[in-house]
């Protein structure tokens, strides 16, 4: 091991590169594996868990590690790329013991845990040595007194309670908020379910909202029913609609009638209308809320629409162009004008100029293999859908497809996870 300060602070690690000898970027460090000893000792630490490129966690044990501090963190290069997963012994650092509350063997009172230093043997071997908490109430009037004060002790000093304790989660959240919803949804799934639904219930609804669209539906149901019922209908308006419908879809039909009386009128009849629709066709597919303009409307007008933050990039890539009403189902659908017209014409043309009538709408009864046919044929992003009547009811979208027609566990699969040496080849 390099000869480099062997005292570190978890906190401080987090979000650092993790390199190979030669420099190569393996990853980024989101987390630390300790192994509890019980009554003999300190936590031993047995690893790190690295993101590496494609947002898969994977698990670096500390044998493998060269040099760690507070700048970078240098690794044998040897990794096994198989998906992270916690066994029953182990714990998350920074998932699990970060806000942990603890009793003080002084007597003055309970802290929580905001960090925590680890040490390095002269075995080499790393253990926990030292939690950093913050005081919390207590019965005692000087520690009343003391209620904010911060403390570095050494985890001897400190009574841990039972894993099964509530605990709360806002350092976690704290520390993970630069994160994208998929790879915030990622790290729950590596949770116990105790602690998935302490760290989903200190998000804000729209955070966690953007959260549930990206994990299985089987966690979702499990998330939404241990929120409280009016919390679960805020997340739920918080949801792309049909998203929203997808879990409605998967709950209990009472429950989920209960969830949209709760949910406000109109977010709710976007839903009840995709729950009408058969899972398998454009209409179950769709959403409800695409950018729909009349073919009055400019492209300046239409250029400021695509460019709302909340709009994903398959449905920034086309406007809809309808008679009024511009709710769906709109008035008479005329046609679709894609972002790269936008770009070729001056701000002040008209989009009923641009409207390309060759692209044929979808039915909404238009079964999914249709659907995605005619996605690849075009080469397209989205797609508008109408009903019966000619009207536009919503756009179905490349994404939209995929997620449909891959396997439910499809976050989950990995294949084949080789050992691979950074910056050359395993002969």
């Amino acid at each position: 091991m390099s000869t480099t300060p062997t005292r570190v602070f978890v906190a401080r690690l987090l979000g650092l590169d993790v390199f190979d000898p030669l420099g190569d970027r393996l990853g980024r460090l989101r987390d630390v594996v300790v192994l509890s000893r019980g009554t003999q000792g300190a936590p031993h630490v047995v690893g790190i868990v690295v993101e590496v490129p494609g947002k898969k966690r994977v698990f670096v044990p500390m044998t493998r590690i060269t040099s760690i501090d507070q700048t970078q963190i240098i690794c044998t290069g040897l990794v096994n790329l198989r998906r992270f997963e916690q066994r029953g012994a182990e714990t998350l650092v920074v998932a699990e013991m970060f806000d942990r509350r603890v009793t003080l063997r002084d007597g003055s009172g309970d802290a929580t845990i905001e960090d925590i230093a680890m040490d390095q043997s002269r075995s080499r071997d790393w253990f926990v040595s030292k939690l950093f908490v913050r005081r919390g109430h207590s019965l005692s009037p000087l520690s009343r007194l003391r209620r904010n004060e911060t403390l570095i002790i050494d985890w001897a000093d400190a009574l841990q309670g039972a894993r099964t304790e509530p605990q709360a989660a806002t350092q976690f959240v704290a520390n993970h908020e630069d994160l994208k919803p998929a790879d915030f949804a990622e790290a729950l799934q590596e949770m116990s379910d105790k602690r998935r639904f302490e760290v989903a219930s200190e998000l804000q609804d729209e955070r966690l909202a953007d959260v549930l669209q990206e994990l299985p539906e089987d966690d979702q149901v499990e998330i939404l029913s241990a929120l409280d019922v009016q919390r679960a209908a805020d997340v739920l308006e918080e949801m792309d609609p049909d998203d929203a419908a997808d879990l409605l879809g998967e709950l209990p039909s009472a429950q989920a009638e209960e969830l949209l009386q709760l949910m406000e009128p109109e977010g709710a009849e976007d839903v009840r209308r995709l729950l009408e629709y058969d899972e398998d066709t454009a209409g179950g597919l769709m959403t409800p809320v695409p950018v729909i303009l009349p073919p009055e409307a400019t492209v300046a007008e239409a250029l400021a629409h695509v460019r709302r933050e909340e709009l994903s990039p398959a449905l920034a890539s086309s406007i809809f162009i309808a008679r009024p009403p511009l709710e769906t189902p709109t008035g008479r659908f005329l046609g679709v004008v894609h972002i790269q017209q936008l770009l070729r014409f001056p701000p002040f043309e008209s989009l009923g100029n641009l409207v390309d009538k060759n692209l044929e709408p979808l039915s909404d009864q238009a079964h999914i293999s249709e659907v995605a046919r005619t996605l690849a044929t075009y080469n397209l992003n989205s797609l508008p859908v109408v009903n019966d009547a000619g009207r536009l009811v919503g756009a179905v979208t490349v994404d939209d497809v995929l997620d449909h027609l891959l396997p439910d566990d499809w976050r989950a699969h990995d294949g084949e996870a080789p050992i691979r040496r950074l910056g050359g080849r395993i002969g």
